[in-house]
């Protein structure tokens, strides 16, 4: 079980309903504030073979004001022209694989790794404009506009551990994955430092977590950085 508490960046083009043009909006420029989150990841191996699993849930928002952080394509944004966002963000993301071991030594493990991951994203904004906004097409002065999106991809990696020290209780974990699908291309890495106990161990750590989607897609990409801390169980 661990936490992660990553920042969030990406952009996404949010129907103005209508015929008006599409808003265009960058979540790291509007989210700040964490709802709700729920992680943990599992793995069971049976001789060199393996199964590892990993799901993620984030929850998150935040409300701006007189913000100037959009984009109308193909449009100029008039000088007076601002808005007030809420905007807010759900998102489960699941990665499964088959895992075999290449090493497996005292001081270093390297295992391959090849599964999927999904990712199920909704984002919701409400939006309420100010200024002259005649020559910006937009069918009102306020809306709301919800974009969701669910995908697919084949991912391909290397997982495992160095160990140092008295003892080899201290160790480095990594993680490496890159795929593509229903998405150009996701990849995501894990570093960090753990100490390990007899009953498992604790491991702090970073980890990347970047999504490219495909042309014509409302969320033109979407990435998730940030520390993470975890307890580590074994049986």
């Amino acid at each position: 079980i661990y936490g992660w508490l990553p920042s969030v960046s990406g952009q996404t083009a949010f129907p103005a309903g209508g015929t008006g043009p599409s808003v265009s909006v960058d979540a790291d420029k509007l989210l700040e504030h964490l709802k709700f989150a729920f992680m943990g990841t599992l793995e069971v191996q049976r001789g060199p073979w393996g199964v590892w699993t990993d799901v993620i849930y984030l929850n998150l928002g935040n409300s701006v004001s007189a913000t100037r952080d959009f984009i109308l394509p193909q449009r100029a944004i008039p000088a007076d022209v601002t808005a007030n966002f809420d905007y807010d963000l759900k998102a489960w993301l699941w990665t499964i694989a088959g895992t075999y071991s290449l090493i497996k030594k005292p001081e270093y493990s390297l295992q391959a790794l090849l599964g999927a991951r999904m990712i199920d994203a909704k984002q919701s904004l409400d939006f309420d404009f100010s200024g002259n906004i005649a020559s910006l097409g937009l069918p009102a002065r306020s809306g709301s506009a919800e974009v969701t999106m669910t995908n697919w991809d084949a991912v391909i990696g290397v997982k495992g551990r160095a160990s140092f020290g008295d003892g080899l209780k201290w160790f480095v974990p990594y993680y490496l994955d890159v795929g593509t699908g229903q998405s150009k291309l996701t990849w995501q890495g894990i570093v960090g430092v753990g100490y390990a106990f007899s009953w498992g161990s604790i491991v702090g750590a970073w980890r990347y977590l970047d999504y490219e989607f495909k042309s014509g897609s409302p969320i033109e990409n979407i990435s998730f950085n940030g520390p993470a801390i975890g307890l580590m169980f074994r049986w």
